[in-house]
C-alpha cells in the first residue's frame, strides 16, 4: 500500500514544497549543509547540548558533538525549525508559548527528516520499511515509526470518513 487518500497538512506541504524548489527530490540530497547554507545558517560541532543562536545576522545551529550521527541529524532539524519559524528567546517566554515551539519543532523533524515527496514512493507494507526509512533517510528507526504511525494515522481517520487534518 502506498499513500492512498493521504491528507498532507500545511507544514508537510510547505517543508516538502521547500525541498522540491530547491531540488532537493531524493534522501541522499539532505545534506546538513547544504541545507543549512540555503539559509545562510553555520553548522558546528560541539561537546554540548544542541541549540540554535542568532546574534544580528550570524546564526548558527550547534549540534551536540558526543552524539551519533543519526541523533545529531534529527536534532539538526529541530534546531532549523526554531531557526526558520520562530521568533523570541525560548527562555524568556511562557511555558505554554515555548512548549508550542517545541511542539511545532517536533512536528517539523518529522516532515524536514522524512519529507512526504520522498517517502510517499515506499510501500507502506514493506516489512522492512522503518529499517530501510532509517538508513535511506540517517535517522533512528524511532523517528521513522514516530512518521509511520503518524502517516497511518492519518489514513485510518481518512478510510473511517473523518477527515480531520492532525499536525
Amino acid at each position: 500500500m502506498n499513500f492512498p487518500q493521504y491528507t498532507t497538512t500545511a507544514l508537510e506541504d510547505w517543508v516538502s514544497n521547500w525541498y522540491i524548489k530547491r531540488k532537493f527530490q531524493y534522501p541522499l540530497d539532505l545534506k546538513l549543509r547544504k541545507i543549512a547554507m540555503q539559509y545562510e545558517i553555520f553548522i558546528h560541532y560541539k561537546p554540548m547540548e544542541s541549540r540554535y543562536t542568532r546574534f544580528g545576522r550570524y546564526r548558527e545551529i550547534v549540534l551536540n558533538s558526543t552524539l551519533n550521527k543519526t541523533i545529531q541529524r534529527e536534532q539538526f532539524f529541530h534546531e532549523l525549525c526554531h531557526a526558520v519559524r520562530h521568533v523570541g528567546k525560548q527562555t524568556m517566554m511562557p511555558d505554554a508559548f515555548r512548549e508550542l515551539q517545541e511542539r511545532d519543532a517536533r512536528h517539523f523533524t518529522l516532515y524536514a527528516a522524512l519529507p512526504y515527496h520522498m517517502v510517499k514512493s515506499y510501500n507502506l507494507d514493506d516489512p522492512d520499511l522503518l529499517e530501510r526509512w532509517s538508513q535511506d533517510f540517517k535517522v533512528t528507526e524511532e523517528l521513522c515509526k514516530e512518521r509511520f504511525t503518524q502517516i497511518c494515522r492519518r489514513l485510518q481517520t481518512k478510510i473511517n470518513g473523518l477527515n480531520y487534518l492532525y499536525l
